[in-house]
């Protein structure tokens, strides 16, 4: 519920800022609402799903290989230190204001909201119908690539900046003998993000999902201009 309300509420305000000022208004204007689902994310995949017993809802989307083996757990690790990651961006002024922000709010709030309305309806309902199911991973097929991309090039564009602030980075010497620089992490994260999306299409394939859900939407189609011909 809580996801599904600030997705909802992104994308309201994206378009609403997009249309009175502009793109260079988006990220402020979605900020919070950004904020709440990213919370919302880690307190569901990390905490309420291991005392339920369920597995993420990446899992039961398709979105990252449920398989429990060492390579698989590994690469989920590899997920969740991604979504710490993902707005990293959003700490510098010239990724805030850069249209990639826009295509990247709008691609990930569709994508949610749709997703959610399938899982809320399942839930609710039991079954959630043909058509929330053809909406849901259509959309994943066509915004997951552009969301990726959006994420990868405001990264690519902070590292300036992240190398320059040195913000989140430790030096040597400390108390830990330990070092970590965030402008290394930030070029890991964007080779981890592309391989990942790859990884995304080939487990659907893989699995069957994606013709599946191509059969289903073939069958929606016929149906529509059928009901219309009559």
């Amino acid at each position: 519920m809580i996801m599904h309300f600030s997705w909802s509420l992104a994308l309201y305000l994206a378009l609403k800022t997009l249309k009175e000022t502009g793109y260079g208004h988006v990220y402020k204007s979605v900020e919070k609402p950004l904020q709440l689902a990213q919370s919302a994310a880690v307190l569901e995949e990390q905490i309420l799903h291991s005392l339920v017993g369920k597995s993420s809802i990446l899992h039961e989307s398709g979105q990252i290989p449920n398989n429990s083996n060492a390579a698989t757990d590994s690469w989920q690790t590899v997920y969740y230190l991604g979504d710490l990651m993902e707005f990293s961006w959003a700490n510098y002024q010239q990724t805030q204001t850069h249209i990639l922000v826009s295509t990247l709010v709008f691609s990930w709030s569709i994508t949610e909201v749709v997703r959610y309305s399938f899982f809320g309806t399942k839930e609710a309902l039991g079954f959630a119908p043909s058509w929330l199911l053809w909406l849901r991973y259509s959309t994943f097929f066509l915004l997951h690539p552009i969301g990726v991309t959006s994420e990868i090039g405001l990264i690519y564009i902070a590292l300036p900046d992240i190398k320059e602030s040195e913000k989140y980075s430790i030096k040597m010497p400390n108390k830990w003998n330990f070092s970590f620089y965030f402008f290394y992490a930030a070029i890991f994260t964007i080779g981890i993000f592309s391989i990942g999306m790859n990884m995304d299409y080939s487990f659907l394939h893989v699995s069957g999902s994606f013709h599946s859900i191509m059969a289903t939407s073939l069958e929606i189609v016929s149906a529509e201009v059928e009901f219309l011909a009559v």
